[in-house]
């Protein structure tokens, strides 16, 4: 399938690094989790190029949307009691999904939200079961997220979110 957007076209480094990574998803034997919401999240705020990348990932079946992620609604009870600031837990309990879409499938996440990293390296001080996800940044080239996804995707112990340095997100838990 062709893109509409050339290696070239893309102005923003972001937008460039995050297309990149995209195309060498899709180029390299490696799928993509998008259950609900992710699905829905996606639809709403995907670019053409973003549209035409999932085009292209259903078509070769590496895009794997008809799985069911459980809530995990302990998860969710700690992760309230946890968090002590409102914008912080509204902010990781928006993107809970995508903790729960790890833990039930290969734990990885990729993201850019540090914030959401952040607040999450923070919990998993206190929640166990979050610190082995993977976290990778496709805008942190001291990440090497392409490399990375070249060399297989291993979950590097470097990578997970017990290894995040979060001590700037600490005061946002509850003592």
């Amino acid at each position: 399938m062709a893109f509409p957007f050339r290696r070239k076209d893309a102005i923003h480094p972001t937008a460039k690094n995050c297309r990149d990574f995209l195309l060498a998803v899709l180029r390299i034997c490696h799928q993509a989790v998008f259950a609900e919401p992710l699905a829905q999240e996606w639809h709403d705020h995907q670019s053409s190029f973003a549209s035409h990348w999932r085009v292209s990932m259903m078509a070769r079946k590496k895009l794997l949307h008809s799985l069911t992620i459980p809530e995990r609604p302990k998860l969710r009870v700690k992760i309230e009691a946890i968090v002590a600031r409102p914008k912080s837990r509204e902010a990781i309990l928006k993107d809970v999904h995508l903790l729960e879409a790890a833990l039930a499938t290969d734990g990885t996440i990729v993201s850019l939200d540090e914030e959401a990293r952040g607040i999450t390296a923070a919990v998993a001080t206190r929640v166990g079961e979050l610190r082995s996800i993977i976290w990778v940044n496709p805008d942190k080239a001291d990440e090497q997220p392409i490399p990375w996804l070249e060399e297989g995707a291993k979950p590097e112990s470097k990578r997970t979110i017990g290894q995040y340095p979060c001590m700037l997100y600490l005061p946002h838990l509850s003592t």
